[in-house]
């Protein structure tokens, strides 16, 4: 058989039990019952077998490594895809089944596991199941590359090239140009806006307001769905199939605003994707950084401008006239940029959210190179909180136990919510030169900024990597500059200028 119509089969099996898989992940983060994890991980379990016997089949290793062995001779997608599929075989092959399937049940296991600590602010009851999964990380790591450093392996798994050396240069230019900044624009004299956005607002109506923004950002409901869950995220298999969900709070309406409109972000990058990728390697967001490139730009450059509060905002009080009395544009404007030293990594403001991050890179730094251990976890974030941003949790739940990413065995994800914001900004100068930006917000035309997100980016899907996309769209490789630039610049006017 032609090795690239084996591989073609080879790949669309594999997409095949993924779909199911991931379905079932869907699933369990929105609505399944309780009781269904026991009988769910079991099922998972046979379908994981399977999935691993099918990627680590000799013939389907065979059908790879003679493509890899004549590479040159293979069109651009086609290497892009033999690249991925070699690198994906090589980091599965030497990992034995059985500790794959061990990793697999304790990861399914896990989330309930966190669920219930977090619920219950009991970290103790989390713990173990945290070792394990940072050892499994690491010994996985390591069969993969046993000369890297395990942490710049699992980096490079969310963002393909990013190392350690990378990430510092640039946290290292957050801590030096904008951490004093940030602590300038916290201690300036600010309105307090805590009684209108801590205000009882309705949950229902809330929902009617977050189904109003699908519209508003322009995704296509015949290809979606939005839901709510725990913690907000984005699920797809093609662009034909993409849902998400935001969370509400009926103490804090922001909450599930921006985490649909974050979400929308992702949402619509997927949904912009070429159709053509989709039984290839190259369907999906190209990483994770990219990713949330798009999600933060939606939220922040969009969601939080004042063009768009002009447009909507009267919506908003249609909602909700008695919460909004008396509030005017200026004022939802500076109510949605307000800036404060926050606990909730998920609920921070713009400007101090790099803090947050900065706070899981050091210790999953740590973690990895057995500088810490899972037991010192709490006091050291709790540490780091009051190092970078002053403040101090109460508890663990608002602390070490808020995120769900560890518990999913997602460990080096966190940094690419900081560098993919970067991103951003570095997007949004170039878009800039060809739109006017304002303009389209104000109007409600935003359907022309995802065209222009889709010819730039969105369309390309995995079939490059994320530092050719970003030079292709702003000419220049990743520069922190922009970020910490838009920051400052943005920050300043609303908080430090003296008109």
């Amino acid at each position: 058989m032609d090795l690239e119509k084996k591989f073609r089969e080879d790949i669309k099996k594999i997409k095949a039990y993924v779909y199911v898989l991931s379905l079932a992940g869907w699933d369990s983060n929105t609505e399944a019952p309780r009781n269904s994890f026991r009988r769910r991980g079991e099922m998972l379990g046979v379908l994981s077998k399977e999935l691993f016997a099918l990627q680590t089949n000799p013939n389907t290793i065979n059908t790879v490594n003679k493509l890899y062995d004549q590479i040159d001779m293979l069109d651009d997608h086609l290497q892009r895809e033999v690249r991925k599929a070699k690198k994906d075989i090589d980091k599965i092959v030497n990992i034995p089944e059985e500790e794959y399937l061990e990793y697999r049940r304790l990861i399914n296991d896990s989330q309930l596991v966190w669920e219930d600590a977090k619920k219950n602010d009991d970290y103790p009851s989390f713990k173990e199941n945290l070792a394990k999964i940072v050892e499994f990380n690491k010994k996985f790591a390591l069969y993969y590359n046993k000369d890297a450093n395990p942490y710049d392996t699992l980096l490079d798994d969310y963002e393909e090239g990013m190392t350690m050396k990378e990430y510092d240069m640039f946290f290292n230019a957050l801590k030096t140009d904008l951490v004093p900044f940030v602590k300038k624009v916290l201690d300036a004299k600010k309105r307090d806006y805590s009684k209108f956005i801590n205000n009882n607002y309705d949950v229902k109506k809330q929902e009617q307001f977050c189904d109003y923004l699908v519209d508003v950002f322009n995704f296509n409901r015949e290809s979606g769905l939005m839901k709510k869950s725990v913690h907000p995220f984005t699920w797809n298999t093609s662009p034909e199939d993409v849902r998400f969900t935001t969370k509400y709070l009926e103490n804090y309406v922001f909450s599930s605003i921006f985490a649909a409109i974050h979400e929308l972000g992702h949402a619509i990058y997927e949904q912009q994707i070429s159709t053509k990728y989709d039984d290839t390697l190259l369907s999906g967001g190209t990483s994770m950084g990219m990713h949330e490139s798009q999600s933060r730009f939606y939220e922040n450059i969009i969601g939080r401008s004042y063009e768009f509060w002009d447009a909507h905002l009267p919506k908003f009080k249609e909602l909700y006239p008695e919460q909004t009395q008396g509030i005017t544009l200026s004022d939802m404007y500076r109510a949605v940029n307000q800036v404060e030293a926050s606990l909730i990594r998920i609920e921070a403001d713009e400007l101090t959210y790099p803090l947050h991050i900065m706070v899981r890179y050091d210790i999953e730094r740590m973690l990895i190179n057995d500088e810490i251990t899972v037991d010192e976890l709490p006091s050291i974030w709790n540490d780091k909180m009051e190092e970078y941003l002053g403040i101090r949790p109460e508890n663990d739940s608002e602390g070490v136990l808020q995120d769900v990413h560890w518990s999913d065995g997602m460990i080096g994800y966190f940094p690419t919510y900081a560098l993919g914001t970067a991103y951003s900004a570095q997007i949004y100068h170039a878009m800039r030169k060809e739109l006017i930006l304002p303009k389209l917000i104000k109007e409600n035309q935003i359907d022309k900024i995802n065209e222009w997100l889709k010819e730039k980016l969105h369309k390309y899907g995995s079939s490059k990597t994320p530092k050719e996309l970003l030079v292709m769209i702003t000419g220049e490789e990743f520069n922190p500059k922009y970020y910490i630039e838009y920051l400052k610049d943005k920050y300043s006017k609303i908080f430090l200028s003296r008109s």
